[in-house]
């Protein structure tokens, strides 16, 4: 089977998560709060911001095409319409892989039960909103 991917979907999935996170993380949304648990110094002053917003493209990208990639498999499987396979695909890799593991990984790192909350609801509304841009762009 060749998986046909809408790389124009992936890359305005990828920029869906770019705004997404800067709403969600401002301080008047989610922001001061997010500083607040994860205990962010921000008075420091640390290392650019360059590196992690390069890297959030880069794996952003990565998450919108696997996405794609699995959308297509899911489709030609259920059948449905591209929509509703891709969001359904988007929710159920989000429980699975990203869910799961953020709290796995808090749990052990003993991080608040409120940051996990915080930070695995930012990643469901992100991978809906990628689903929606997939789903409705189809291939």
């Amino acid at each position: 089977m060749d998986v046909q991917v809408n790389w124009l979907a992936v890359i305005l999935a990828m920029l869906s998560s770019m705004v997404i996170g800067s709403i969600w993380y401002a301080r008047p949304v989610f922001g001061n709060w997010w500083i607040k648990l994860a205990k962010i110094d921000i008075k420091s002053d640390g290392p650019s911001v360059f590196k992690p917003i390069a890297i959030t493209v880069v794996v952003s990208t990565i998450t919108a095409y696997v996405l794609a990639h699995v959308t297509f498999l899911s489709n030609q499987f259920f059948g449905h319409s591209y929509l509703v396979d891709a969001l359904g695909t988007a929710f159920w890799l989000w429980l699975g892989f990203t869910a799961a593991r953020f709290v796995t990984h808090d749990a052990f790192e003993g991080r608040p039960a409120m940051l996990t909350l915080l930070n695995v609801l930012h990643e469901l509304v992100t991978l809906m909103v990628m689903g929606l841009i997939i789903g409705l762009m189809g291939v």
